[in-house]
């Protein structure tokens, strides 16, 4: 997150200088201004802190060249000058990228410190194998700056909350939690394994719909080639010997001369359509409205349920402590799932009836209805026997199992409805080819 330097001056005359961060430039001055109205300051200057990039030189060796952070350039040739560098040069860096950090990164990161914490190494050593082993530049920098903030006692909840585009919603406050619960090692273990199922499922999900979507749409193109193209060509050589043709080269060529003529009109009509449905599953109202139906839709749905009802045992079961009703516990696993509209029906169904009405666990998300009757006679069975969260990690681990067998079920049904479609295309051009072909012999 960018680091800001605010220099102001009090009512009293004396200078201030702190030092905070911001999501933006945006966002700092808001802070500032408040400061402004709150304590009566006046700003001298309000600095972030840059990348800049320099090229010194001590003692008459070669010269070298460097990175740098810095509030500005003079502080940084000052602090150069002092430490005995001739400075040649010193730039502002205005392309720092450094990319994103891929899911095998973050799952590596967290499972690799579970592990070392088992074995007992404390974390601000785990920090530094993990820093010096991390070859992505933005998972080094995360890794940097966790270090600093622990050692500068911020609060875990502080220091993983703010790399919450790295590390996911879930994953950051699972992480911010660990550094203040009994068991650290645990925490982090079932975050790692959170991590690897959710890697793991969207791996599959992408195996299963983007080479079908692939060779679907290689298929159709094509056969639209085919037909707008290469067929008309062939078959209106017979048209110019007054031949005519057998009704189901006729059909293909006045089918052939219709597309021709409204290709634009057709490409709109499915362009459009697709990039405002695109946009609209993006808006908060449509996602809520992609996830309530998605969960329905025959083959895929009941993976996704599944999957879902999956991540919110497997989290209840990693926060929960057995006293009282664990609103918050409930609040996070169902932000968790991956399905906005779960998510909803368990804050404003389930969780209301447990606070308003004083209504049970099992009472109130079964009046969510969303979760499955496998789903509620578990957590039925465990409030009944005292044992609900050994019961919510049975369910997850049925569901683990059973997911894992349906994600093949689904690619091998996927699949096959691809080599039908593409059977059935090659069927056609064959019939129509080979049709064609007859009038030429007779």
């Amino acid at each position: 997150m960018p680091k800001f330097r605010l220099k102001a001056t009090s009512k009293a005359g004396k200078i201030i200088k702190t030092e905070f961060e911001a999501d933006n430039k945006k966002t700092a001055q808001e802070k500032v201004d408040k400061l402004v109205r709150k304590n009566g300051l006046k700003v001298q200057a309000l600095e972030k802190k840059e990348i800049y990039q320099y090229k010194v030189q001590k003692n008459g060796r070669a010269k070298v060249l460097g990175e740098q952070e810095a509030y500005n350039k003079e502080e940084l040739e000052r602090a150069l000058t002092k430490l005995g560098y001739k400075v040649h040069s010193i730039n502002k860096k205005w392309f720092d990228f450094k990319g994103g950090v891929p899911n095998e990164e973050i799952v590596t990161f967290v499972s690799l410190s579970a592990d070392l914490l088992r074995q007992e190494l404390p974390y601000d050593e785990i920090l530094d194998l993990l820093y010096e082993d991390t070859q992505n530049k933005k998972m080094k920098d995360v890794i940097k700056e966790i270090q600093k903030d622990l050692k500068d006692g911020k609060e875990g909840s502080e220091v993983y909350g703010k790399h919450e585009d790295v590390f996911g919603k879930f994953a950051a406050y699972m992480l911010g939690v660990a550094s203040t619960s009994g068991n650290m090692a645990l925490v982090f273990e079932s975050t790692a394994k959170f991590l690897e199922r959710d890697a793991e499922f969207k791996k599959n999900l992408r195996r299963s719909m983007l080479m079908p979507s692939v060779t679907l749409l290689a298929v159709i193109a094509t056969v639209l080639f085919y037909v707008g193209y290469i067929f008309p060509a062939q078959s209106e050589m017979f048209l110019e010997f007054n031949i005519t043709l057998p009704p189901m080269t006729a059909a293909t060529l006045e089918w052939s001369y219709w597309l021709q003529d409204h290709w634009i009109v057709l490409t709109l009509s499915f362009v459009i359509p697709l990039a405002l449905f695109a946009w609209y599953v993006k808006t908060p109202k449509g996602k809520l409205m992609l996830d309530k139906y998605i969960i329905k839709i025959p083959i895929i749905g009941d993976l996704l349920h599944k999957t879902s009802i999956e991540i919110f045992a497997r989290v209840f079961y990693t926060l929960y402590s057995g006293s009282g009703q664990n609103i918050e516990v409930i609040r996070i696993a169902a932000e968790a799932c991956r399905n906005t509209y779960i998510e909803k029906q368990v804050k404003e169904v389930a969780i209301k009836m447990m606070l308003k009405d004083g209504a049970g666990l099992v009472e109130s998300i079964e009046a969510t209805n969303v979760f499955t009757n496998t789903a509620i006679s578990r957590f039925r069975l465990g409030a009944e026997s005292g044992a609900l969260r050994e019961n919510a990690k049975q369910l997850a681990e049925y569901y683990e199992v059973q997911t894992g067998y349906k994600m093949e079920s689904v690619i091998d049904q996927i699949n096959l409805f691809i080599n039908l479609f593409i059977m059935v295309a090659l069927i056609a051009i064959t019939v129509v080819s080979s049709e064609a072909a007859l009038i030429d012999v007779n």
